[in-house]
């Protein structure tokens, strides 16, 4: 089984496929990808350096020398990785997980699309998805997305 990503490089719309061993993997990517100043060659060279236990282990104990160990990360990005993803990612049972709802809540990544596509900004919204679903985590998708707008 081969996990895959498309990413689409906003600066001249080129298309790379990336592949990944595990699911965890290839999430982890993606919220590597989405830190400022991270793209996709800079998030494989992470995965390269560290597995997927291994970098989760290092956000959740913000061990900023780890980061800094490895090729292409400068203090300045391995600071904005710790503090973007600390409370994005967690370890349980030595498993990846998301701390907010699992690794597929697919109600909040559905909300988070469909309120960046009104234009709100990406990370502010993921803030607030993740402080109203740490308190409801069962709201339907049209509840939850009524709650974001009603904050802004």
């Amino acid at each position: 089984m081969l996990y895959t990503h498309l990413h689409v490089n906003g600066n001249d719309f080129s298309l790379v496929l990336y592949g990944f061993y595990s699911d965890q993997e290839k999430e982890l990517f993606k919220k590597l990808v989405s830190v400022s100043g991270v793209g996709p060659n800079t998030a494989r060279m992470v995965l390269s350096s560290l597995n997927v236990n291994e970098l989760i282990q290092v956000i959740a104990s913000k061990d900023l020398p780890s980061l800094k160990r490895i090729k292409g990360i400068g203090e300045k990005t391995a600071e904005r990785i710790l503090v973007d993803l600390h409370n994005k990612v967690g370890k349980v049972d030595g498993t990846f997980v998301e701390k907010v709802g699992g690794l597929h809540n697919t109600i909040r990544q559905d909300a988070l699309v469909a309120l960046s596509q009104l234009g709100l900004d990406k990370t502010k919204t993921e803030k607030m998805l993740d402080k109203i679903l740490l308190t409801a985590s069962d709201l339907p998708l049209e509840d939850l997305i009524k709650q974001v707008l009603k904050q802004i």
